[in-house]
């Protein structure tokens, strides 16, 4: 009997700092290149945005002293996605709905509206011990 192999994962962890984030974004695209997608594809931009933006939450509002947080990727390529995981140790905020509170002018609070248009869909579920783990899947897009 033919199995279907086990779906690529790859997971790091991170220093809970704005060089965390940036560091989980290019782990992102360096994921999606050994799964054979480009760093210029669309796919690998649309999952580099939204880990990045996931990586940038955690590390704003998620932020524990001394803990890190945890990125973890998975391609599906019977499904046509990639799940991209960002996981912190903050267990009393969670995600808000993704709607607009900030002011037009301001230059942030608007991470979850960019999941949520560039996501097919996302969302956020506790983690054992402590801690919540956000997460977003993205379509896949041809290579070719």
């Amino acid at each position: 009997m033919l199995t279907e192999p086990l779906a690529p994962t790859a997971a790091a962890q991170f220093l809970s700092s704005p060089h965390g984030a940036r560091l989980a974004r290019r782990f992102a695209v360096r994921c999606l290149e050994g799964w054979g997608h480009p760093s210029a594809s669309d796919v690998s931009c649309t999952v580099a945005l939204v880990v990045g933006e996931l990586a940038a939450n955690a590390v704003q509002h998620g932020r524990v002293p001394g803990r890190d947080f945890g990125v973890r990727l998975m391609l599906d390529r019977t499904a046509g996605l990639v799940r991209a995981e960002v996981s912190d140790a903050a267990t009393d905020k969670r995600p808000p709905l993704a709607t607009p509170v900030t002011p037009p002018e301001g230059e942030s609070g608007r991470g979850l509206l960019l999941v949520d248009v560039l996501a097919e869909r996302w969302g956020w579920e506790p983690r054992q011990p402590v801690g919540k783990t956000v997460w977003a899947e993205c379509a896949l897009v041809s290579t070719a």
